[in-house]
């Protein structure tokens, strides 16, 4: 079995309390750096980044240019910026153009974290009312990466992970509330 080394996650419309029910059931001792976008209007995540930090047991931050991925932390992609990862595993920011109307969009940090992670990813995307993400969870499971899917019945938006589905398929699509599980298994052992 590989050793996974990352998690994204991404997710759009009810993303915050599709969060707010998934980090607190992550086991505190993840040895491994979680990557978060969530569109979200709000020019800067300060305050999500609070209120993330309210549920997880897992200490929380807004994601920073050169900044390096770090174990055991939940890193927030930046309001107005692509969060890209590099092959050395520290963040960049990027203004380049919207990509399926967001920025930061989550195709730009799964095809990134894809890149530098490889077959040692496991991404996650869940509930959301565009198709974001959807070409960037293709290019997890193209690199070998491991996949997972909110199940849409359980999604308050159905078509981020319908359109996940639809374009990459998953290596699992489970109810919100077995994601948390499935990380810890995947990235404890």
């Amino acid at each position: 079995m590989t050793a996974r080394a990352a998690i994204a996650i991404g997710c759009s419309a009810g993303g915050l309390v599709a969060l707010e029910r998934l980090l607190p059931g992550l086991d505190p001792r993840l040895p491994v750096p979680i990557v978060v976008c969530c569109h979200t209007g709000s020019p800067d995540v300060g305050l999500l980044v609070e209120l993330l930090g309210r549920h997880s047991v897992l200490p929380v931050k807004e994601a920073h240019e050169r900044e390096a991925a770090d174990p055991g932390t939940v890193h927030v992609a930046p309001s107005g910026y692509h969060l890209l990862v590099e092959s050395n595993f520290h963040f960049s920011l990027s203004v380049d153009a919207k990509v399926a109307y967001a920025r930061p969009s989550i195709d730009v940090l799964f095809e990134t974290a894809a890149a530098a992670w490889r077959e040692r990813l496991v991404a996650v995307l869940m509930t959301g009312a565009n198709s974001d993400g959807a070409q960037g969870l293709k290019a997890v499971r193209d690199t070998g990466g491991y996949a997972i899917v909110q199940d849409p019945s359980t999604a308050e938006a159905d078509v981020m992970p319908r359109a996940g589905l639809d374009i990459a398929g998953a290596d699992a699509c489970l109810p919100l509330d077995a994601i948390a599980a499935a990380l810890n298994r995947l990235c404890m052992s």
